[in-house]
């Protein structure tokens, strides 16, 4: 049997490593812009609901690239006695808190918001002096949301760009949520212009549907988070079968000395866990050079299959899901 390991930093090529560096540095951007746009839309947020959920939804936002953070300073950590496949699932942990977070805070939003509205409650948006001046509430509200989406929604793009190369659930999920930042801006906004037009349900209406979407983000993370810590079958970005488990038993049945191959795969974070089952050829004997060459064969097909275990066996074991190709 040939196995490889290794930490989570010895694992990404110079390109991911790159793109890592990249990543951080917008999550510290993220987190800087928050830190200022969350006070604003708590200083003007009054008495509406839409308001205050945009404000807890904001606040919500903050777990994501913290997570991120939390995760990316984990996997540097080497394997050891405790830890000997490395730390890599830092980022499925970091994934799992803050879907759970979310989903926790968009039930409570959703209760919280249909409650104001089957109670009547009626949101008071009255006016303020800025510069010796009466001006309604709610243009400073509009204003407010529009420049605290402005931010996220580029940031959002940005993370999106790097993704799909470093296969990091959490950036993802953060990228995702900065990009529905105008979705939240845009319902807010149409709420505050309803209540001023005298339609005060739309308040509560407004948040119930920014709720609804936390709600969604929540659980489709929370989802594909549970799925990848209990070694369910890896996925891509959008949840569909993750192309290199097909390729690499593809490559290990095309050797000469191998009859069948088979895999099994585990989602790491960044990375893949592989353990790929080899039926010798009737009549070959396999050595250990043939299994440690075919073992970098594999790894060289993509930075993901890191570690790698090739198994030589009589049969291919009959629990073994059969890798789509």
């Amino acid at each position: 049997m040939e196995a490889s390991t290794g930490s989570g930093t010895e694992a990404l090529p110079q390109k991911q490593r790159e793109l890592m560096r990249k990543a951080i540095r917008l999550e510290w951007i993220t987190l800087a812009v928050k830190v200022v746009t969350i006070p604003l839309v708590g200083i003007v947020a009054g008495q509406s609901q839409a308001m205050r959920t945009a404000w807890y939804e904001d606040c919500l936002e903050l777990l994501p690239p913290i997570a991120f953070l939390i995760a990316a300073r984990t996997i540097r950590r080497k394997p050891g006695e405790k830890h000997p496949y490395g730390h890599h699932r830092g980022i499925n942990v970091g994934h799992l808190v803050s879907a759970t977070a979310l989903l926790a805070m968009g039930v409570y939003l959703l209760v919280d918001s249909s409650l104001s509205l089957a109670s009547g409650e009626r949101p008071p948006i009255g006016t303020v002096v800025l510069f010796g001046r009466s001006i309604w509430l709610g243009w400073l509200m509009i204003a407010v949301m529009v420049i605290s989406a402005a931010g996220p929604v580029i940031l959002g793009r940005l993370k999106l760009k790097l993704v799909e190369d470093l296969h990091d659930k959490v950036l993802y999920a953060d990228a995702d949520m900065n990009k529905a930042d105008w979705m939240t801006a845009v319902a807010t906004v149409i709420g505050i212009l309803g209540v001023g037009y005298g339609w005060w349900w739309m308040d509560a209406a407004t948040a119930i549907a920014v709720s609804a979407s936390v709600i969604h983000d929540g659980w489709s993370n929370l989802r594909t988070s549970v799925r990848d810590l209990t070694d369910a079958r890896p996925t891509d970005m959008e949840g569909n079968v993750h192309p290199l488990m097909a390729k690499a038993v593809n490559a290990a049945n095309h050797e000469p000395w191998v009859a069948e191959a088979e895999g099994r795969f585990r989602d790491l974070g960044h990375v893949l866990h592989a353990e790929i089952f080899v039926v010798p050829r009737a009549g070959h004997q396999v050595d250990t050079a043939e299994l440690s060459q075919l073992r970098e064969r594999l790894e060289d097909i993509d930075y993901q299959l890191h570690d790698v275990v090739v198994i030589p066996v009589s049969e291919i074991p009959t629990s073994l899901t059969t890798a789509p190709r």
